[in-house]
């Protein structure tokens, strides 16, 4: 899986959003098959709650929110479905994500769509659409860099802020997370990172093994070269 899709897949999951990662589209081709496209990233989130909310001794009066990413507009009263496009680089539509075909055949994993035509039109024209009764679908495109050129409607989420969102989702989780194993490569990953950064040692080890510690930050009035 890319790397950045893998960043991306991570941050959906913890904003509660099932996901699937570069979901092939097939169509037939005479008498064998050929993948038209690849979704980087096709997620749906139910408004069911989020994984880490908040356990209260008395019933809770409402669904507790405060855990999802704000930049993600995640919309907390309908089932909603995100076709993302993920790049390391610039932010970019491609062609394929834009096709009608294609947006037809991802929307109707839905199920019974309806007036899927209408559905596919308006995401085009706005980069978001209602599906009756309680449906929505959205495109959001991933990337490290503003787009260069012009792209199609669309949210647009940076890869840097979705690194700050997992690490303050770890540091803030820490005392739970720290006890648990993780198989998620980019999450894993992370987690490892915050436990470097927490880990330290003394020069030496027991029996005169000698234990690098971290490199210590310079002090702002160090002025040694």
């Amino acid at each position: 899986m890319d790397h950045a899709v893998a960043l991306v897949q991570a941050y959906l999951q913890l904003n509660g959003y099932f996901t699937s990662a570069e979901y092939p589209i097939i169509a037939g081709a005479g008498r064998g098959f050929r993948t038209i496209t690849d979704i980087d990233i096709l997620a749906f989130r139910f408004p069911s709650g989020e994984p880490m909310a908040k356990k209260t001794r008395k019933a809770p009066k409402g669904l507790d929110i405060s855990g999802l990413d704000s930049g993600l507009a995640v919309p907390v009263d309908s089932i909603d479905m995100i076709i993302g496009e993920v790049k390391e680089g610039r932010v970019n539509i491609n062609s394929g994500i834009c096709d009608p075909e294609v947006l037809n055949t991802v929307i109707n994993r839905f199920g019974q769509v309806g007036d899927t035509k209408r559905v596919v039109q308006h995401l085009l024209r706005t980069g978001a659409a209602e599906i009756p009764p309680a449906y929505s679908v959205r495109l959001i495109a991933f990337g490290s860099f503003p787009p260069g050129a012009p792209v199609p409607p669309c949210r647009i989420v940076s890869l840097g802020h979705v690194l700050e969102f997992l690490q303050s989702y770890v540091r803030k989780h820490w005392s739970m997370l720290r006890h648990l194993q993780f198989k998620d490569p980019a999450f894993g990953f992370l987690m490892t990172m915050e436990k470097a950064r927490r880990g330290g040692a003394g020069r030496r080890g027991r029996q005169g093994v000698e234990i690098v510690p971290p490199i210590a930050e310079p002090r702002k009035n160090d002025r040694r070269k």
